[in-house]
């Protein structure tokens, strides 16, 4: 901890605005409480030992910092603290200020407070997510590998460390293991899956060795160290973004094929007549993951929608004018195009790319 702290200390020092996700509350409560041994790891008692350990997990960051003459800043985050758009916006802002101010945050997930439907799962998504908030450059997710592999190099001999990830396609002949990592709560997996998230916001990421000396200052300097991956060069605005990745998705709305085609390809609203089912209990204003099933179900993008579930189970298959029938009050578009976002697919891989706004 003492040479990652002093690492980020000189990156600071040297100019960079820089934040820092960090695990280990959990960890750190168990350590004081005389019977560790005989929880039952619920998540009432995982949350109750996360509130014992966040604070000493925090004081010893503030400790470490101050001895470089850093201030840091306690930050626990949700996936409810951004759902909202003026959430989001007020996390961002307040995350900025505090780095123009000089000041390294040190982010954890509220642990104490998240439930199932409001975790971000692991900290990787939430390093991701913290990443997109920002608008940061790089993005470095720190494990006890060298990188990512072609294989299970506890296990293969000839497993090769995958230098750069820019063909993504490739991916999908290597079996990415799911196990937790000793460093914090995410496996390789979630690594991957959060570097996609941030390439696709344009943010470089590389996943690295934490316990490698110097590996930070390596990576900043463009040495070969773990595994690279470059950002996507997609234009996304703001709103979208937080669409794509802040605000949680209540429910699923299958459609057909031309509705598939027409968002997808066409930068079309979702009408009420290209939609054949509905799944899920939400509420008009809610974001819906918007599929296509032919063979296998295709996920396409997501959006906020003007109707509720059960309206939307009256009115599918429906055209305008039967709904505007049905609903006087109602809106011709189920979600219009300004509140969609395509799941950007890289090439080779089974769903539709991101366009730009």
């Amino acid at each position: 901890m003492a040479e990652r702290v002093s690492a980020l200390a000189a990156l600071a020092k040297q100019g960079h605005r820089v934040l820092l996700v960090s695990s280990g509350a959990i960890s750190s409560g168990l350590g004081l409480l005389p019977k560790a041994g005989k929880l039952n790891e619920t998540v009432v008692e995982l949350q109750a030992t996360s509130a014992i350990g966040q604070g000493r997990l925090y004081h010893r960051y503030y400790q470490l910092f101050r001895g470089h003459d850093i201030i840091t800043a306690q930050i626990l985050l949700t996936s409810f603290d951004i759902a909202g758009r003026s959430q989001y916006l007020n996390a961002r802002n307040t995350l900025l200020k505090l780095m123009e101010w000089g000041v390294i945050p040190v982010i954890n997930e509220n642990d104490t407070t998240s439930t199932d439907e409001i975790r971000y799962g692991d900290n990787d998504f939430l390093a991701a997510q913290v990443a997109i908030l920002v608008k940061a450059d790089r993005l470095i997710l720190l494990t006890d590998t060298e990188g990512l592999y072609t294989s299970d190099p506890s296990v293969d001999p000839h497993a090769r460390l995958i230098e750069e990830v820019s063909d993504w396609s490739a991916l999908e002949e290597i079996e990415v293991g799911g196990a937790v990592s000793a460093m914090g709560s995410g496996g390789m997996k979630s690594k991957v899956v959060a570097a996609e998230m941030a390439t696709s916001a344009d943010i470089e990421v590389v996943i690295a060795n934490g316990s490698r000396s110097g590996v930070i200052a390596a990576v900043m300097a463009g040495e070969k160290v773990g595994t690279r991956f470059p950002p996507a060069r997609a234009t996304i605005s703001s709103f979208k973004l937080w669409l794509k990745y802040g605000l949680p998705s209540r429910g699923t709305v299958s459609v057909d094929a031309g509705a598939a085609k027409a968002l997808s390809r066409g930068g079309k609203s979702l009408l009420p007549a290209g939609i054949v089912g509905v799944e899920g209990d939400f509420a008009a204003g809610e974001a819906v993951d918007i599929v296509h099933q032919q063979g296998v179900r295709r996920l396409i993008g997501k959006g906020k929608t003007n109707y509720s579930s059960e309206e939307l189970k009256r009115i599918k298959g429906m055209r305008s004018q039967q709904v505007m029938k049905l609903m006087p009050c109602g809106k011709e578009e189920v979600i219009h195009r300004d509140y969609f976002v395509l799941m950007e697919q890289r090439e080779g891989r089974d769903s539709y790319s991101d366009e730009k706004d």
